[in-house]
């Protein structure tokens, strides 16, 4: 049998300029396009998976006050709601609640979000005049959000802003790979893989066998860590 690798491909991987427009055609969408957006930014920013975001309720979103000079706010994760189809729950609901991913039933993932990642999530809480208590990414008719509605909005941005070579490409073929681009952006940026792991609901060795193969922009500092200690010392000529 042929071996098979849980590493991230590369090529699935968005460059920020990518993200931009995607996220912004978006945006733009007609039907639901804020509410998308804001669901996308959420997976791009602070890289959860797609079933714990639609989980999310206002209430795990710690938004700074406008003033503050600091403006990163906090995403709290405690819950997944999978799709899993009716014929598998046992009250016929789509959706299964279920803890998260390798963690107790009640444990909880915080997870810093970008200023920018602030002021779209407080725009979408203000714009839908939604509590608390609400789900944070509502479907239309104010129940969560559907996996059909957000595959399909993903795909179409796509086709429209990618060109023909890319749409056929891996890059950002799936929903997931915001997730994928968001941690290998984190390890890119230096931060310890312990801290990724942690915000990312990994173990650490399951972090780096999926993305050590992305890590890169690091071999000019390394190569001079490594020039700077391995010369051999001058040693006195044998008399």
């Amino acid at each position: 049998m042929p071996k098979t690798s849980s590493a991230v491909d590369k090529r699935a991987l968005l460059n920020p300029v990518q993200a931009a427009h995607l996220l912004g055609w978006i945006r733009r969408r007609p039907r639901g396009g804020r509410r998308l957006h804001a669901f996308f930014a959420t997976m791009y920013y602070a890289g959860p998976r797609p079933e714990e975001v639609v989980a999310m309720r206002v209430a795990d979103v710690r938004l700074p006050d406008e003033g503050a000079t600091d403006q990163w706010c906090e995403l709290l994760f405690h819950t997944a709601q999978p799709e899993v189809g009716k014929n598998w729950t046992d009250d016929g609901a789509i959706h299964e609640e279920r803890g998260l991913k390798g963690r107790a039933a009640d444990d909880t993932r915080g997870v810093p979000g970008h200023p920018s990642l602030t002021r779209i999530l407080r725009d979408h809480i203000e714009a839908e005049s939604l509590k608390p208590g609400d789900i944070l990414f509502q479907g239309e008719k104010g129940d969560l959000l559907a996996s059909r509605v957000i595959r399909r909005a993903w795909r179409s941005a796509r086709q429209e802003v990618l060109a023909p070579h890319e749409f056929e490409s891996p890059t950002g073929k799936r929903v997931y790979d915001l997730r994928h681009t968001c941690l290998t952006k984190w390890l890119n940026d230096g931060i310890p893989a312990a801290q990724v792991a942690e915000w990312a609901g990994n173990s650490v060795p399951i972090l780096l066998a999926t993305y050590a193969r992305c890590v890169s922009g690091q071999l000019p500092d390394l190569k001079r860590r490594m020039e700077a200690g391995e010369d051999l010392p001058d040693l006195p000529e044998a008399g």
